[in-house]
């Protein structure tokens, strides 16, 4: 794949901002870059960017998501075997489109990619979603343990849209009745924190169904100490 020099990538702040906590470096930055939007809410730290991928980028991300992608699985399983219905896969770190991507993501949040982990994609098909659910990993679930022992909770989300489906496929954070819609490139960043660090029920989102077509994503999480 060709990058254009209109596309490439600006290079990452020399300055860490670490794994995300304290959150309010992470905020500051994210409100001072430009095309970046915060949605007003005092519940949650929500962050919106159109174009953030170009579409080469998101093309060549959802191709690779295709030949690695398996059905989804969630961690303290809920008995609702229709609770999320997606494919996933996980991407090569060594694939220059994924150091690219990697890279844009550094810049854009100053998050260290130490403290992340592996880029995944997700694909969803028609009726396909992932109901109302929280990225970080509950403290008092039976997995806790297994999940967050070593790198600890998740702390910041980022999520990208590769591409727009024909119908549905919106993200609703239902805390304060937000629906975000699809679109190629457009980037959700959010903290998983209160402002006391404890994990935040108002990060609560729902992946809807797809009505008509296919919907793709990309998803980066941080963590609180450093990733393997």
């Amino acid at each position: 794949m060709v990058i254009t020099s209109a596309d490439t990538p600006p290079a990452p702040s020399p300055v860490s901002l670490g794994s995300g906590l304290p959150a309010e470096p992470v905020v500051a930055r994210l409100t001072a870059a430009p095309g970046v939007q915060r949605v007003p809410s005092p519940k949650l730290t929500l962050f919106l960017n159109r174009g953030f991928l170009p579409p080469a980028l998101c093309t060549a991300l959802l191709e690779r998501i295709d030949t690695v992608r398996r059905p989804s699985t969630i961690s303290d399983s809920n008995g609702d075997a229709s609770y999320r219905t997606s494919e996933t896969g996980d991407l090569d770190p060594a694939d220059p489109v994924v150091i690219d991507v990697e890279a844009r993501i550094a810049a854009l949040t100053g998050l260290d990619g130490i403290y992340g982990e592996p880029l995944q994609g997700q694909r969803y098909a028609v009726g396909q979603e992932f109901k109302g659910h929280t990225d970080y990993f509950e403290p008092t679930g039976v997995d806790y343990d297994r999940y967050c022992s070593v790198a600890g909770n998740r702390t910041w989300t980022v999520m990208v849209y590769l591409n727009q489906p024909e119908a549905g496929g919106a993200t609703r954070f239902k805390a304060i009745d937000k629906i975000v819609q699809p679109e190629t490139g457009k980037l959700l960043a959010w903290n998983n924190r209160r402002p006391d660090g404890t994990p935040n029920p108002a990060t609560l989102h729902h992946g809807m169904k797809v009505r008509s077509g296919v919907k793709y994503v990309i998803t980066k999480w941080y963590r609180e100490r450093p990733w393997g």
